[in-house]
């Protein structure tokens, strides 16, 4: 079977090139990031395919540096729309990957990949935690096959949105394949919930202190970090950022033994998935933060990871990369718990806390029965691969009606022209055309 992966962000690249290296073996794979305002820098690129975890023993031995596994070209390369159906063209996949933004999975599925012949099996999904689930992620995707999801609950939620509107193919489960089975346990991280110190001394155990779960070969490195992953989309408020970058401060300056980092996702010049209006390290420089005091950071999470005696976020993915590292972790919760915040799956887990728990280093370790409900479940229960092995079977067979996506006619005709230029233009020219567009609009209602 032959996949061909694309993605347009940081996150969603990571994403793909774990999906592909869980893959079955005899799969011949390639990975592309396609070009748009949001495409990852070189090092972003570097950094989220480092992240790639090796398939089963048998299977496709995934090469993290280029992307690829064996019987696929070096990459992962930047194409544009037309190089990404040149691509395809030549690959001729049984399936593509389409790991992208909303817009771009329908502009790309209903438009640029569009009439492959043979007709692959179209895939999608989203990166991270998706609850709650929402109407537009379906619309956005209900032109493909297959969907694939994380957990129980959102497999749950998805599917009756599609009953309810109609459209889409099938919702696979699949585990998040970052959650490295052995770093939490192939059924979900072990430990008691609750709270906990980070201890006397960093790395020295007590309650709620990491198991660091290494190689008994390899020596055993310090975890001495406590690690704050940053969220885009929230908090919004400026205000609301500055409490937590002085929160961290306080917490360095309480623990002199600790290294404590602001893990961005992107350099304050560089882009990602959502745009960020207040950058974390731009805001600690007007500030006038102590230098030295909170280090600003980018990288592999797993490389943040392997250091860390605490884990602190308002939302984001990697608190699941935490506890699959037996990391003790807080979710704050100063700004709310709602599906606006992002952190509405955290109810009930255990590890909602507070800036006051931080100023004085209390994490937490999650509630057993919530990681099984909640991205922890059993790799038997993941059935994405074997929906996708009888999707592309029915696909050679001439048997697999397409998806219908909701977005076909003329009511989106206008969002997909605008959808289409994101992934033809080149982004330098796109944001020059912008930025006329919004100058003109500003004269025009002067004269107004």
């Amino acid at each position: 079977m032959k996949v061909l992966a694309v993605a347009d962000s940081d996150s969603y690249l990571k994403w793909a090139a774990c999906l592909l290296a869980g893959l079955p073996a005899g799969c011949t794979t390639e990975l592309a990031v396609v070009r748009t305002p949001i495409t990852p820098s070189p090092a972003q690129i570097r950094a989220a395919v480092s992240g790639a975890v090796p398939g089963p023993a048998s299977g496709p031995a995934f090469d993290p540096v280029s992307g690829t596994v064996p019987g696929a070209v070096a990459g992962p390369p930047v194409l544009s729309a037309r190089g990404l159906r040149r691509t395809a063209e030549r690959f001729r996949p049984d399936a593509v990957l389409v790991a992208c933004t909303g817009p771009v999975v329908d502009i790309l599925t209903a438009e640029v990949l569009a009439g492959l012949s043979p007709r692959p099996v179209f895939v999608t999904g989203l990166p991270g935690i998706s609850v709650p689930a929402t109407e537009k992620a379906w619309l956005f995707r209900s032109g493909c096959d297959l969907f694939v999801l994380h957990s129980g609950r959102e497999v749950e939620e998805f599917s009756e949105i599609g009953r309810r509107l109609g459209g889409g193919g099938r919702v696979g489960l699949a585990r998040l394949p970052f959650l490295r089975a052995g770093s939490g346990g192939s059924d979900g991280p072990g430990g008691p919930a609750g709270p906990g110190g980070l201890g006397g001394r960093a790395g020295s155990g007590g309650p709620g202190a990491p198991v660091a779960r290494q190689d008994a070969a390899a020596p055993a490195r310090p975890r001495d970090r406590v690690v704050f992953a940053t969220q885009a989309k929230v908090p919004r408020r400026r205000e609301d950022r500055e409490r937590i970058l002085l929160a961290l401060a306080d917490l360095a300056g309480r623990r002199p033994d600790l290294d404590v980092v602001v893990k961005l996702r992107a350099l304050a010049d560089e882009r990602q998935t959502h745009n960020e209006r207040h950058h974390y390290q731009n805001l600690w420089q007007e500030l006038g933060g102590r230098s030295g005091a909170l280090r600003f950071e980018a990288g592999p999470m797993h490389d943040h990871l392997a250091r860390a005696a605490g884990f602190v976020t308002v939302s984001s993915t990697a608190a699941l990369e935490a506890i699959a590292c037996s990391v003790p972790l807080l979710v704050l919760s100063d700004f709310g718990v709602s599906a606006e915040m992002i952190n509405l799956v955290f109810e009930g887990s255990g590890v909602l806390g507070t800036l006051e728990d931080l100023s004085a280093g209390r994490f937490r370790t999650p509630d057993e029965a919530w990681c099984k409900a909640n991205y922890f479940h059993g790799d038997g229960e993941s059935d994405w691969t074997g929906h996708l092995v009888s999707l592309v079977g029915q696909a050679r067979s001439g048997r697999l009606a397409p998806a219908v996506s909701l977005l076909d006619g003329p009511g989106y005709a206008a969002a997909r022209r605008r959808a289409r230029l994101r992934v033809e233009v080149p982004p330098k020219v796109l944001r020059v055309g912008y930025r006329a567009k919004r100058r003109m609009r500003r004269y025009l209602r002067a004269l107004g």
